[in-house]
């Protein structure tokens, strides 16, 4: 498995562990964006001063920005290399960061949370530049690392959050989020070494465009699909509108001469099924993040609500993030002794089976910790083989957007389950006292559950789908020699 095209790594006087900790650090700032602002969520329309529907926004902007983010930073990162554009997605993480903290109207926040949704794109050019720094014995444990941050930075954000927002005014969110940010970018521009690692191309300027209003509708159909309601026009109008548009830029692409995105290789067997897997971990994942905050956030008087505060609820849902990271180790030893493939197998199995422990499990907050923790080791797995397939299969000149079209898979899965979930949440409830609204039913949350476990384990079986090898024209394609990178500093 070669780091570099051509097989070298970067010669620095940067210990390869640093780099690796500088990309993790980096990676886990950036996600930790998503989970920033649900501990106030409740509370924006008096803080911004509007509706409760307006301040939703909030919240999903930065998911919309990150879902286009992704495979776009992905393939500028190929064409001008990847450390110039982790230096400006960490640039505009501060930026946003900055405009939110000093925002007290709805639409400079909005403005932020896009920008801080932008910076989301470090996080594939970060697993992408991975393998290219690090030496090979190292190369598996460093993207498994790498990936976990993903799912680590918003298990850590709520209770994080929640204990900002509880003792400090809400503002300090942001101001800590920028410096975190500051120090991404100096750590990035000072630890990070220029690779020339860059395949010159034109950018695909239509494709990114058509994408991102292809995307944002069809998510924001999707995702708003509760609120509005999902047979009234405008929610149809969106999803089918962007659907639409979508299949008018795949076949913009398939003829572009340079496309942003290749689907010549994302059509390709290994490529496609572990793109289909994402999807539906992703999915099995969100279910999770959703379902397990509200049953320990329920009401006791319930009869199933486990009655946990915000910050409750996140610190007994932490102990998930840190699972993830210590399964990094083990993720990295099944992708070198069994391979990518079955590895995402057995994360995706994993994660069902934490599903299974909570639907028997659910009457007390340690039983719900451990599903979680089940759950999180299954994630870990699966994030970690991901990628790495996806680099095993696509041209080096497309690692980098190959990483963050999966991102953008995953992305598309957890909102598509936040929608079911909400669905089912929404759809089965009980009246416990005249004047106050309904709740979810216990059966509600165990049928949550038991989906999460249902997508799982068919992002299983797709994953054993992908073929034991690389093709062997991907495995036959020429690489650059090897280059010697810019000097650190």
């Amino acid at each position: 498995m070669s780091t570099v095209p051509g097989g070298s790594v970067p010669r620095t006087s940067v210990p390869p562990g640093l780099i690796v900790a500088a990309l993790c650090f980096g990676s886990l700032c950036a996600s930790l964006m998503q989970s920033l602002v649900i501990p106030i969520q409740s509370e924006l329309p008096a803080l911004l001063g509007t509706t409760a529907s307006n301040a939703s926004w909030v919240v999903t902007a930065t998911l919309l920005a990150g879902g286009v983010a992704m495979p776009v930073t992905g393939r500028l990162a190929d064409i001008f290399g990847k450390k110039p554009v982790l230096v400006i997605s960490a640039g505009v993480l501060v930026v946003g960061s900055l405009l939110c903290a000093v925002s007290d109207n709805l639409l400079p926040m909005l403005g932020g949370r896009v920008l801080q949704g932008l910076a989301m794109g470090f996080i594939p050019v970060a697993i992408a530049l991975v393998r290219e720094v690090t030496p090979p014995r190292l190369a598996s444990t460093a993207i498994a690392a790498v990936s976990a941050t993903l799912g680590v930075g918003g298990a850590i954000g709520l209770p994080l959050s929640a204990l900002i927002a509880q003792n400090y005014d809400w503002h300090m969110l942001f101001w800590l989020s920028a410096v975190l940010a500051a120090i991404v970018a100096g750590l990035t521009l000072v630890v990070i070494p220029h690779v020339r690692d860059e395949h010159p191309a034109s950018f695909d300027i239509v494709g990114a465009l058509g994408l991102a209003v292809g995307l944002v509708a069809f998510l924001v159909g999707v995702s708003k699909g509760s609120s509005w309601g999902w047979g009234e026009p405008s929610t149809l109008g969106a999803i089918i509108g962007g659907a639409a548009v979508l299949a008018l830029w795949a076949r913009y692409e398939v003829r572009h001469h340079d496309p942003l995105v290749d689907l010549r290789v994302s059509a390709r067997r290994p490529v496609l099924m572990t793109n289909l897997a994402a999807l539906l971990i992703g999915f099995g994942m969100m279910a999770q993040a959703i379902v397990v905050p509200q049953l320990l956030e329920m009401p006791a008087a319930t009869g199933y609500g486990l009655g946990q505060s915000i910050l409750q609820a996140g610190l007994w849902m932490a102990p998930g993030g840190i699972v993830m990271m210590l399964f990094a180790p083990v993720s990295s030893r099944l992708l070198d002794r069994i391979g990518g493939r079955l590895t995402l197998a057995i994360g995706a199995v994993v994660l069902a089976g934490g599903y299974v422990v909570a639907a028997f499990l659910m009457h007390a907050p340690w039983q719900l910790m451990l599903a979680s923790c089940v759950a999180s080791a299954g994630v870990g797995i699966g994030y970690a083989a991901m990628p790495s397939l996806i680099m095993d299969n696509v041209p080096a000149s497309e690692a980098a957007s190959g990483v963050g079209v999966n991102s953008l898979m995953r992305s598309i899965g957890t909102t598509v389950s936040g929608a079911v979930m909400g669905a089912v949440l929404s759809g089965s409830t009980v009246v416990m006292a005249d004047g106050y609204p309904p709740v979810p039913t216990e059966w509600a949350f165990r049928l949550c559950f038991i989906l999460g476990a249902a997508a799982a384990i068919a992002g299983a079986c797709i994953a054993l789908l992908v073929p034991r090898r690389r093709a062997a024209a991907l495995a036959a394609t020429p690489r650059p020699e090897p280059v010697t990178p810019t000097p650190v500093g």
